[in-house]
């Protein structure tokens, strides 16, 4: 059994390590608020935006020539994936990363490593990827550290550019899909070609557009774009974020259980002090006496 010292000693490593996960649980939760906060915000713009596009592809009558989403053979796919930089959050990059190597796989054996592009965000991922030896294209900061919408325009519009050019034919996203505090969901997104529909059901209306329609729709397809690509980094952000809260939630539990063991073990051992002293005192008493 440990001596007495020693349980001590872990009993106070134990209650230091509770208040660091119990204060990195309160600064979980209020960013964790602020994201989804920030989310719900979004969403409705993102949807409206939507919207305006399906219904106005709803009201023109025959075939209308949209880019961005033009279906073609893939010979190349830009593939890109989020985690965080830091760790205790539970499964949240283990499982992402297990993710985007069946993705990566999935292209690696019908296309071949040269036509798979990587784009990674987050510490993690990339570590990953240079585990497997996967050449990465582009490596961003994490999310947590750079979250605007002017990054995620930035993103967008490369994404964009590539996919216009032909020089890739798909975009795919990998990231954690935030379903609450204590679910992330592991999840994949074919952005570039746009679904259109895919869109809510239009409606019926009679738009007027200046200069033309195929000007009026190129211009508004990029905005959707820049749209979903920053609802998916938001959703992946928020995911992180209640990842680690969780995670912190249950270390500091578990915290409280083994300091409760602990103090138990410790009264058991002064207790077989405190009854062999005794037995010592006891001894000595009755050996004087004889």
């Amino acid at each position: 059994m440990a001596s007495l010292k020693e349980i001590r000693a872990r009993i106070a490593s134990v209650a230091s390590t509770q208040k660091i996960t119990s204060a990195m649980k309160m600064v979980s939760a209020a960013k964790l608020k602020k994201a989804e906060s920030v989310t719900l915000n979004f969403l409705p713009y993102k949807n409206k935006l939507s919207e305006a596009l399906s219904n106005y592809l709803g009201s023109l009558e025959g075939e209308v020539s949209i880019p961005l989403a033009e279906h073609r053979e893939v010979k190349k796919v830009a593939l890109m994936a989020f985690s965080s930089s830091s760790g205790l959050c539970g499964v949240y990059n283990s499982s992402i990363c297990k993710l985007f190597k069946q993705v990566y796989d999935e292209y690696l054996e019908s296309l071949g490593a040269e036509n798979v592009v990587v784009f990674l965000v987050g510490k993690k991922i990339n570590d990953y990827a240079k585990k497997f030896g996967i050449k990465v294209e582009k490596q961003y900061a994490p999310l947590a550290e750079q979250m605007s919408y002017d990054i995620a325009t930035e993103i967008s519009d490369m994404m964009t550019d590539l996919f216009l050019t032909h020089k890739v034919d798909r975009v795919e996203l990998v990231f954690n899909h935030f379903k609450n505090a204590g679910v992330q969901v592991p999840s994949r997104e074919v952005v570039l070609p746009l679904k259109t529909d895919t869109l809510p059901e239009a409606r019926s209306f009679d738009y007027i557009v200046e200069p033309n329609k195929e000007e009026f729709i190129n211009q508004l397809v990029p905005n959707v774009i820049r749209t979903v690509f920053y609802s998916i980094m938001l959703d992946t952000l928020t995911a992180e974020h209640g990842a680690r809260m969780t995670a912190m939630h249950i270390a500091s539990d578990n915290a409280d259980h083994l300091s409760q063991e602990l103090k138990m073990q410790y009264n058991k051992a002064r207790q077989n002090v405190i009854t062999n002293e005794l037995i010592d005192i006891v001894g000595g008493a009755e050996a004087l006496s004889d």
